[in-house]
Formats: structure tokens, C-alpha cells, sequence
């Protein structure tokens, strides 16, 4: 099975920047579908809550 990619913005708790563009993967973690990154201006692992659909 393919990995889902992930195309969208996130926040970043490190440099504290709102709508920080970054490409990651979907991952699945307790019933939960979220995408995860990295920031492309400090490098610290962004992730983002997706809806269910």
C-alpha cells in the first residue's frame, strides 16, 4: 500500500509561524488521520489533525 502525501500549511510551535507551507505524509494513530512534515525554516516535525473525509 502507497503512502497518502500531503500538500497543505501547519503552525509551527517552534518559530512560531501561522500557515507555514510543507508537503509530509498521512499517517493513522489512534483512529486519527494526520499529516506530517517538516518546516522547511527551522526543521522541526510539523503535524496537522485531518477531517475524517
Amino acid at each position: 500500500m502507497a503512502e497518502e502525501s500531503y500538500t497543505g500549511t501547519a503552525y509551527c510551535v517552534k518559530c512560531r509561524e501561522k500557515d507555514v507551507p510543507f508537503t509530509g505524509v498521512v499517517v493513522e494513530k489512534n483512529g486519527r488521520r494526520m499529516a506530517q512534515g517538516i518546516c522547511p525554516k527551522c526543521g522541526t516535525k510539523l503535524n496537522r489533525i485531518l477531517g475524517k473525509a
